[in-house]
C-alpha cells in the first residue's frame, strides 16, 4: 500500500510517500505499526532508492516514510537545488512529526534508515532528536569528510573560492550550479573518470535503470560550503547512544562508504549489528535485488527487535 502525503516543514511543505504493509487499517485493533524514516541520497527523489528500501521494508510489516527533501524533488523551498546538510536533518524530524501524528502508527516507535548521503543526515538528526529509537544505515557516507576529500587544493582554498562566487551571485543574482555526477558516460570519459563507482553511478541515476526527471544531478554552489564545514559524525560518541545497524558494500571503491561506516560502527555508543555485503559495489546496494534484500531482511529484524 502507497499513500501520498504532504508534510508541513515551516515556510514549506515537503512532498512524501507512506509505504504501508497491505491489508493495514488504521481502524483496526492490531498493534500500532512500527515505522521507519528513510533518509535518502545526495541527488535522489523518493521514487528512487527510498522507494526500493520502503517498499520492502513494508512487504516485512514495517511502515516506511520516505521524502523529498526541502528544496528538491517535488518538495517546496527556494532557491532550487540546495543540498543544506542541516536543513536535511530537520527534513527528518519534520517528517517524525508528520508519521507519529498518523492513526496506526506507534509514535513511540519510530526508527530512521540513511543511505549513502542520508546515513550522514540519520545519523546527525538521531544524535539529538532521541524520538528516533533505532539508526539504520546502508553504504553510509560523512558528508563532510567526502566533500573535503574532492578539493584538489584542499578545502581553505575551496572555501576562499566559494566565497568569491557568492560574492559574485550577490552582485549579478545568478545563482551557479554544480553537477553531482557527468550527465553521460561519455561525458565521464572525456574527464577521466572511468572507475567503476563513477560508472555505476551514472548509470543508475542516469540511465533508463535508475532515472527520475525529478532529479536533476544539479546542487545549489553554495551549499558546498556547508557541506565542507559538516561533521555527521561529531559528538555521535556522546550523544548517538540508540541501537546502530550498519550494512556495507564489500568492495570497497572509491565513495569513502566503507571507511565511514566502519568509523561510525567504532564511534556509536550502541553498535548492534555489522553487515558486509560480500560483492557488492556502493551503487549496486541501491537497486540490485539480490543486495538490497539481504539488506533489508537484516533490518527488518534489527527494526523489530530495537523499535
Amino acid at each position: 500500500m502507497l499513500e501520498h502525503l504532504t508534510i508541513p516543514r515551516g515556510l514549506v511543505e515537503l512532498a512524501a510517500d507512506l509505504h504501508l504493509p497491505d491489508g493495514f487499517s488504521a481502524t483496526s485493533d492490531a498493534e500500532p505499526l512500527r515505522a521507519v524514516v528513510l533518509s535518502t541520497p545526495g541527488s535522489s527523489v523518493k521514487e528512487q532508492i527510498g522507494a526500493n528500501y520502503a517498499a520492502r521494508l513494508a512487504a516485512r510489516g514495517i511502515a516506511a516514510l520516505v521524502f523529498d527533501p526541502a528544496h528538491q524533488g517535488q518538495s517546496g523551498g527556494q532557491p532550487r537545488d540546495l543540498e543544506d546538510p542541516y536543513r536535511r536533518g530537520e527534513d527528518i524530524s519534520f517528517a517524525i512529526d508528520a508519521l507519529g501524528t498518523i492513526p496506526g502508527i506507534d509514535p513511540h516507535r519510530i526508527g530512521v534508515l540513511g543511505i549513502c548521503a542520508g546515513g550522514s543526515y540519520a545519523v546527525h538528526t538521531a544524535r539529538t532528536d532521541h524520538r528516533i529509537k533505532a539508526v539504520g544505515t546502508v553504504v553510509p557516507t560523512n558528508m563532510g569528510t567526502s566533500f573535503r576529500g574532492f578539493q584538489p587544493d584542499g578545502p581553505v582554498a575551496a572555501l576562499d573560492d566559494m566565497a568569491d562566487a557568492r560574492t559574485e551571485e550577490a552582485r549579478t543574482g545568478d545563482l551557479t550550479r554544480e553537477n553531482w555526477l557527468p550527465d553521460t558516460l561519455e561525458d565521464a570519459a572525456a574527464a577521466g573518470l572511468t572507475d567503476i563507482d563513477t560508472t555505476q553511478a551514472i548509470t543508475y541515476y542516469r540511465t533508463e535503470r535508475g532515472h527520475h526527471e525529478k532529479s536533476t544531478n544539479r546542487r545549489l554552489s553554495r551549499g558546498d560550503a556547508l557541506l565542507l564545514g559538516y561533521d555527521a559524525f561529531h559528538l555521535a560518541d556522546q550523544l548517538m547512544t540508540q541501537p546502530l545497524q550498519v550494512v556495507l558494500a564489500g568492495r570497497v571503491g572509491n565513495t569513502g562508504s566503507y571507511e565511514s561506516g566502519m568509523r561510525l560502527w567504532k564511534l556509536a555508543p550502541d553498535p548492534v549489528d555489522l553487515m558486509v555485503i560480500e560483492g557488492a559495489g556502493h551503487y549496486e546496494m541501491y537497486d540490485v535485488p539480490e543486495y538490497v534484500d539481504a539488506a533489508v531482511d537484516r533490518l527488518a529484524g534489527f527494526y523489530t527487535d530495537h523499535l
